[in-house]
């Protein structure tokens, strides 16, 4: 009786294109360390300068616009450089911007180094590198993992603030930004052994997609390419909708609360290392939120979630004034807990909207629209600092925000859903 040899086992292969998002992942959580510190550092240079809260806040508005205002830039100059070229050089920006303001004297050094320098160099990732390679490894859950890799930027920069606030407290700013330059140094082997350009690289197609989703590289100018991509897309009243809900996100997020809420927290007597602590607890949570949101993103209508998301989050700023004191109570806990579920929960769905409507341009047509955001984020900076020199407090400032929402809730539901824009073939 013969016998038939059994089948050889088959193991299933991870495709590379995880490898791409983890790496991506550990790149934006290890680089999010600088994006935590401003907000630790309000107070010392108040007390060491005396300069004023409007002051400092300048430099951290020039920081949020040019981190919006270099990403469209910075998708265009990975299309023409590289993805690792473009992130490294980036991260030896940070790293240097932050060691140098040890040296600074005057507050226009701390725009230049802080608001100049380091808003280059964090301009040129987060939301630009999240958008490509998603855009350039996925088809199958792409809100999924857009979700992931957003909440790694966000929750990155959050959960480091206890770490930042502690060393301010025992060893002075100074130590905090020379720490921020060496975490910004450290990711660079990460990202330069680890994150590999296009699937085509290494023989592959896109997770879940055909040769039909493979886009070639675009090679012409990147000033050429960001500006023309823009021209094109300002023309598609989508793209204005989509800027606009974004502006108000980050000026509800970015701007006012990650900006302001310690320095709030410390107007109402709370310890820093507590206020630090509840920030980094809106990471914890905005890590569960932008997952969920990207699940549901590949399930629901995108429109109607980003409604629900800013309705919601005015709610939560009108309620915040009377919440807060100077011992952690159970409404300011609840508030927190909240505010991290919704915190970027916005970006997977405007990401799928933008991909929609825009095809394979949406890196870049993404990267204006978040500059969009980044803006909205240097407007609230800055106006909340003015406020609280002027009134003595940041009522204003939050029912200003709860404010916006309504608006962004109303621009979101305002979306029509079409077929992508052919922008691409005109500016390859």
């Amino acid at each position: 009786m013969t016998q038939t040899a059994a089948p050889a086992p088959t193991t299933r292969r991870i495709h590379p294109a995880w490898w791409a998002a983890a790496a991506t992942f550990l790149a934006l959580l290890g680089a999010a360390a600088f994006r935590a510190t401003p907000s630790v550092m309000i107070e010392p240079l108040r007390a060491e300068f005396g300069w004023s809260i409007g002051t400092i806040s300048a430099a951290l508005s020039v920081n949020l616009a040019l981190f919006g205002i270099t990403a469209p830039f910075a998708a265009a100059l990975m299309e023409r450089f590289g993805v690792r070229r473009v992130v490294s050089i980036a991260l030896l920006m940070v790293a240097t911007g932050s060691g140098l303001t040890v040296f600074m004297t005057a507050s226009w050094q701390l725009v230049m180094l802080w608001g100049v320098i380091v808003g280059l160099g964090t301009g040129s990732m987060a939301m630009a590198l999240v958008a490509t390679v998603v855009g350039r490894w996925f088809v199958a859950r792409r809100g999924l993992v857009s979700g992931i890799l957003t909440a790694a930027s966000a929750t990155g920069q959050l959960i480091f603030l206890p770490t930042i606030a502690r060393i301010v407290l025992a060893d002075g700013w100074r130590a905090a930004s020379l720490t921020i330059s060496v975490c910004a140094l450290a990711v660079i082997p990460v990202v330069l052994l680890f994150l590999r350009e296009r699937p085509a690289d290494l023989g592959e197609l896109p997770y879940g997609g055909t040769p039909a989703d493979v886009v070639p590289p675009m090679r012409t100018g990147a000033a050429r390419l960001a500006v023309g991509t823009l021209a094109h897309a300002a023309r598609v009243r989508t793209f204005w909708l989509l800027a606009g809900g974004f502006f108000v996100c980050g000026a509800t997020t970015t701007g006012l609360v990650q900006q302001h809420f310690m320095p709030a927290a410390h107007d109402h007597g709370m310890p820093v290392t507590t206020a630090a602590t509840l920030l980094a607890l809106v990471g914890v949570f905005d890590l569960v939120g932008t997952i969920g949101s990207g699940w549901l993103t590949d399930r629901f209508d995108p429109r109607i979630l980003l409604g629900a998301y800013y309705g919601l989050r005015g709610v939560s700023l009108a309620l915040l004034v009377p919440l807060f004191g100077a011992d952690l109570n159970a409404s300011v806990l609840a508030f927190v807990i909240f505010y991290g579920l919704d915190w970027v929960a916005t970006v997977p769905p405007t990401l799928a909207l933008t991909r929609e409507a825009f095809g394979a341009a949406s890196p870049i047509v993404f990267g204006w629209i978040f500059a969009s955001h980044q803006l909205g984020a240097a407007c609230a900076a800055l106006v909340a600092g003015i406020t609280r020199d002027a009134l003595g407090s940041y009522d204003a400032a939050w029912y200003g925000g709860a404010v916006l929402c309504v608006v962004g809730a109303a621009l979101s539901l305002s979306i029509r859903r079409n077929r992508p824009v052919a922008l691409v073939a005109p500016l390859a």
